[in-house]
């Protein structure tokens, strides 16, 4: 039987006592009389078990909520790895003996950020693994996400374009910091980098254009 179990137990217990005992002194005038040191042990243990058993299983909470974020940075990293060889693979086959380009033409250029940029205001949920908006957006050029986190739980904020990070903010707690980078025309991520937060759902869509 887990520690939660019990706590419900003994909180039933001390609800259904607290019911009986006053619906007794209603109907018998000599209660408690000599029973009165018994009733005042028979609560004093049920409030000192319910107590116990509640900062335990709170205790539970926090160690199964510990061990699902550290499963979810360890799935993570090992996704991570995964694309990052994947990636090298493609990228060898691509390219030619003795480390020549591929025929077929000179290679393209990447799309230039010129433009005026912009400056968006980003916050964490103060109380849950999320950020308060799903979708952001830009003009090309400079763009910088201002970022708050008022929560005392450790966050940032980081931008993906074609599943590479681009730029990310420094870790913060209960204060302020911000990102800039040049972006191009184009559809972006942003996202949380402390393991476990993304997969929990913080992360969002950034358009600029």
């Amino acid at each position: 039987m887990s520690n939660g179990d019990l706590f419900y137990i003994c909180g039933i217990a001390l609800a259904v006592s607290a019911v009986l005992i006053s619906f007794i002194g209603l109907k018998v005038k000599s209660f408690p009389g000599k029973a009165f040191p018994l009733v005042i042990l028979w609560f004093a243990v049920l409030i000192g078990a319910t107590a116990t058993f509640s900062v335990l299983h709170a205790q539970d909470e926090e160690r199964h909520k510990e061990a699902e974020l550290e499963h979810a940075g360890e799935k993570f990293e090992a996704e991570g790895n995964d694309d990052a060889a994947g990636e090298a693979a493609a990228e060898g086959e691509a390219a030619a003996p003795g480390g020549a380009q591929p025929q077929g033409g000179a290679e393209p250029k990447s799309e230039t950020a010129s433009g005026p940029g912009g400056t968006i205001p980003l916050a964490a949920d103060v109380s849950d693994l999320a950020y308060d908006k799903a979708s952001i957006s830009s003009k090309p050029g400079k763009v910088t996400i201002d970022f708050t986190n008022p929560s005392a739980l450790e966050h940032d904020v980081a931008i993906e374009g074609d599943g590479e990070e681009i730029a990310a903010s420094e870790v913060i707690s209960e204060s302020e910091t911000s990102v800039s980078t040049d972006l191009a025309a184009g559809a972006y991520t942003f996202f949380c980098t402390v393991p476990g937060h993304r997969e929990a759902g913080m992360e969002g869509q950034l358009t600029v254009k």
